[in-house]
């Protein structure tokens, strides 16, 4: 005996298989006009990526990061590259919506790795927060923004 009807039973009421039916298209429907709704304002931020290589880099990275979530709130996101060379030390790069923000080789010597770290946090606040500040006050009245 199986347990799926292909009719209505002789009683006149739907089967069973008939009302699954409508709640699933529902929760389906329901799921689509959730996504639809959901726009950029909801991606996740506050993720600073390491992208590092080498115990310089993997250093600046953790004080940059330790500044960065001492001194703002981090509703950004930021990776911060490093590119070793044997030439002259390490470029670490730090990317805000894939725009570099800030570049700058770093020697072997660590000693002052702290401070350059310290005042890199500094300088990338200030590079977000008048990127946010031109991206409001940027004329866009007909045009959305991936058409720009």
């Amino acid at each position: 005996m199986s347990i799926f009807r292909r009719n209505a039973p002789a009683t006149g009421r739907p089967s069973r298989s008939g009302g699954r039916l409508a709640r699933a298209c529902g929760l389906v429907l329901l799921l689509a006009a959730a996504t639809a709704a959901a726009d950029e304002e909801d991606e996740m931020m506050g993720f600073l990526v390491d992208d590092s290589i080498s115990h310089i880099g993997h250093e600046f990275y953790r004080y940059f990061s330790d500044r960065m979530r001492d001194t703002s709130r981090l509703d950004f996101n930021l990776v911060i590259r490093e590119r070793p060379d044997a030439r002259w030390g390490s470029l670490i790069i730090v990317e805000y919506e894939q725009r570099v923000v800030y570049r700058r080789f770093l020697s072997p010597n660590t000693s002052e790795l702290r401070t350059v770290a310290s005042d890199a946090a500094d300088f990338v606040k200030q590079q977000i927060v008048r990127s946010k500040l031109e991206a409001q006050l940027q004329d866009n009245t007909d045009l959305e923004k991936d058409e720009l």
